[in-house]
């Protein structure tokens, strides 16, 4: 999920640098640098991991520097109805806290991708639309004095 996202915010033309890290190579202290930050987990209990939990944590060293800085998360689960929206709610709970900018999507998966067991096709595709959209609002938003 997170290779398709990248894949569709490197296609989009939107000028901007991206990246992907896993979450144990991802920098507390690098944060305030980025213009979008979009966070992924695997769903446990209906929530996201312990080293996501731990990573967001970690981050409230940087509590109001992230203001402004657009926001978007993604998840996975084994089972339909396996606590996927309650997992991407609570990641873009702790954007928010941070004062991020979280946009919705009126189509396809409204409050991030979501995907249960292995994503087919359509939902690589939406992985690939939601990066795309991510990188052009990013441009978008950038380009903004605040």
């Amino acid at each position: 999920m997170a290779k398709e996202i990248l894949k569709g915010a490197e296609e989009s033309k939107a000028e901007i640098e991206v990246d992907l890290k896993s979450v144990d190579k991802a920098e507390i202290e690098s944060l305030p640098e980025y213009d979008c930050i979009v966070l992924g987990s695997p769903t446990y209990y209906g929530l996201p991991c312990a080293e996501i939990k731990k990573f967001l944590d970690e981050s409230i060293k940087y509590h109001g520097d992230l203001e402004g800085t657009v926001g978007g998360a993604f998840t996975s689960s084994a089972n339909t109805a396996g606590g996927n929206e309650t997992t991407i709610i609570a990641l873009l709970e702790s954007l928010i806290i941070h004062g991020m900018i979280v946009k919705g999507m009126p189509k396809g998966d409204h409050y991030g991708p979501v995907v249960v067991g292995e994503p087919d096709k359509k939902e690589l595709r939406q992985c690939g639309h939601y990066g795309e959209w991510m990188a052009k609002f990013t441009e978008k938003i950038a380009s903004l004095e605040m």
